[in-house]
Order: C-alpha cells, then sequence, then structure tokens
C-alpha cells in the first residue's frame, strides 16, 4: 500500500508523477499506432507542465474550453490551440482571439450559422485569421447540429469571412456503461456524413476532430484525423466503473484523514467519515456511478455521501475499517471537476512530495 508521503496535509491533491507520464505514453503511442493525431483536452489538468509532457509526446497541440484557456496556454508557448466551444464572439471576444491569432493557430467551435455570422463580423478583417470547425451532435445531444444541416452553418462561417477548416464532436455519451463501442461508432458515422456533406458542397475539409477519454482508443483513423481525449492523463472513478482504466492507472488521488469511524449497527451503517469533501472532490454522480467516489486502497468501499467538507465512505462487513487519523487517498469520481477546485497539486515520486504545480489556468472560464 502506498501511504500519503509526510508532507501532505490533507485534504490535498496528489498527483503521481509515473503513472501520469505512463498513461500520457500509453495514449500517445495508442493514437498514433491507429494514424491519428492526439490534441488533448487540457480544461482536465489546466496545468503547463503537464500540457509540456503532452506536447513532448508528441500531441499536435491543445485542445481547450474557453478563450481564457487558450490565451494561457499561448502564454507559456503552445502555439496550436482548438477552442473545442460553439462560441459566441462580441467585440471583447474578437479581440482577445485577433490577439491570440497573433502568436498561434487558433481554431474554434460553432453549431449555428447565426453564430458564425457574428463571429465574422465581429472579427472583422481578421476573420480569415481563425479556422472554424463545425460542432456535429453525434449522439450527445448537447451542442452541435445534426450532419445534415453542416453544411448551412460551414457555408455562413464561410460567407462571414472564416476559415472552415473541418467538423468536430464530443461523444459524451461514451460515458455510460456499455456505450464507449457504440458511442465511438456513432461519432465516426455523424461525423463521416457531415465531411462528406462539405465536401461534396465544394468546401475543403481539412480536419475531422472526435474522441473522448472512453472511446479515443477505438477511434478508427479513415475518417477521423485527430482526438481530444483529457482524463486520460489521471484516470478516475467514473473511468474505472467504465472499465477504461484500471487502478494502477489512477495518477490522481485526493489524500484525506479519517476524522470519524463508526462500525455500525442494524440500523446505521459501517462507515467512515473523511475530511476531503465537495469543495475538494466534487460533487458528480453519475445515475449509474455506485458512489461519489472510491478509495485507492480499499476497493470495496464507496462514498455514498458527500458535503461540503464530510465524505462518507460505507464499507462491506468484511473489509477492516481504518483507523482514526488514518490517511487515505480517494479517487474523484470526475477528475476535471476536482482539480479545479485548487491552487496546486502536489506531484509524487518514491513516496515523497517531489514538486508542486500551479493550476495556472483555473479560474479561466471565459
Amino acid at each position: 500500500m502506498t501511504t500519503v508521503p509526510h508532507e501532505i496535509d490533507t485534504p490535498e491533491i496528489m498527483v503521481d508523477r509515473e503513472i501520469l507520464a505512463r498513461n500520457i505514453a500509453r495514449m500517445a503511442e495508442g493514437v498514433a499506432a491507429k494514424g491519428l493525431a492526439l490534441r488533448p483536452h487540457a480544461k482536465t489538468h489546466k496545468i503547463p507542465e503537464i500540457a509540456e509532457l503532452q506536447l513532448a509526446a508528441g500531441a499536435v497541440g491543445l485542445t481547450v474550453a474557453t478563450i481564457g484557456e487558450a490565451e494561457l496556454f499561448a502564454d507559456r508557448g503552445v502555439t496550436d490551440l482548438f477552442v473545442a466551444y460553439p462560441l459566441w464572439v462580441g467585440p471583447r471576444q474578437a479581440e482577445r482571439l485577433r490577439r491570440l491569432a497573433g502568436r498561434a493557430r487558433i481554431a474554434v467551435g460553432t453549431d449555428s450559422a447565426e453564430a458564425a455570422r457574428a463571429m465574422g463580423t465581429a472579427l472583422g478583417e481578421a476573420a480569415g485569421t481563425i479556422e472554424v470547425l463545425v460542432e456535429i451532435d453525434s449522439g450527445h445531444h448537447r451542442s452541435g447540429v445534426a450532419p445534415t444541416q453542416a453544411v448551412e452553418v460551414a457555408r455562413a462561417a464561410a460567407d462571414a469571412g472564416l476559415r472552415v477548416a473541418g467538423v468536430f464532436t464530443f461523444p459524451g455519451h461514451s460515458y455510460a456503461p456499455g456505450m464507449p463501442t457504440e458511442a465511438a461508432a456513432q461519432e465516426q458515422r455523424a461525423l463521416g456524413e457531415a465531411a462528406r456533406l462539405l465536401a461534396d458542397a465544394g468546401l475543403e475539409i481539412t480536419r475531422v476532430s472526435g474522441g473522448s477519454t472512453p472511446s479515443a482508443l477505438l477511434t478508427e483513423a479513415g475518417t477521423t484525423t485527430e482526438v481530444r481525449p483529457g482524463v486520460y492523463v489521471f484516470g478516475d472513478a467514473q473511468q474505472l466503473e467504465l472499465g477504461r482504466c484500471a487502478l494502477e492507472d489512477i495518477a490522481l488521488t485526493v489524500a484525506a484523514t479519517v476524522v470519524s469511524r463508526h462500525e455500525g449497527d442494524s440500523v446505521v451503517p459501517r462507515r467512515i467519515v473523511l475530511d476531503a469533501g465537495s469543495k475538494v472532490l466534487g460533487g458528480d454522480r453519475p445515475a449509474w456511478a455506485t458512489g461519489f467516489g472510491r478509495l485507492m486502497d480499499f476497493p470495496g468501499a464507496r462514498i455514498t455521501g458527500l458535503s461540503e467538507h464530510h465524505a462518507t465512505v460505507v464499507f462491506p462487513e468484511d473489509a477492516p475499517l481504518p483507523a482514526l487519523g488514518e490517511r487515505v487517498r480517494v479517487i474523484p469520481n470526475h477528475v476535471c471537476v476536482a482539480v479545479n477546485l485548487v491552487d496546486e497539486v502536489a506531484v509524487v515520486s518514491g513516496g515523497r512530495v517531489v514538486d508542486r504545480w500551479r493550476v495556472a489556468a483555473r479560474g479561466m472560464n471565459r
């Protein structure tokens, strides 16, 4: 069992340096073997040091969720950035995009003719410096248009002076039991149809972008040109439950201390309480998940309740309860949320803290 380093005050996020490096290398090698480009989503980690590791491993650039994240990573020397979001661009956003385009290759998303025209108008003469990808709904039913509507949106973008580079999607429904393979197949069909329709309409398509952590290594070349997984660098309890990673792939945990302990009886459950609540773990729990998170060294335990500063962990009858004061490692359900709640993470190796990395893009929400 790996202990929590003595330098850690709980609750605190820890990143295992060796597991992180292994996860980065595995995804880079797996995607390259399929003939695809890797453009990892940096909203998961928001940490420049991790972005540098991803780029050194062969990533062609980064995906981000906001203009602010793009600005932060451009400041750190990243020269190829995709804001994979259907932006509504007004004068202030346009000025920021113009500045970004002066120092990096910038692409953004759109999913309506209205948004494309507004973007072109706001950017003015700089419209041609920005690449646009039309977002396609491949089954997640969040943002994005049906493949048959892609031409309308792309034509509006082109008429507004923007450079239409291709299409993208997020197969978010891959985050459900039994769905990664089917979601990957639906993604390929939707992107393939949209790309074909754009090509038939005379638009030159160079980028067909997809992929989530559950589906990235299920994606085949031929239709898609790049994938954008994010969570793979750390892993989390959702990926464990989906079978898309194993315990030995979990690079990020939250160090926590047992502050309350109850053997339970016929009325109340057998449980402990940790000092890591929703303010460090996040509160995400999909309907299919068996808890709000897991304990790294107690696989049968489940976090059944979260308060701001409490995590209630129920144990099976055949598993010993940790002692009061014992320090444990918690695997958050959704690692992207957890990282966004802290200012820095402790980097650990060989049972000790070897560095601390600032979550530099935290708060870059616009």
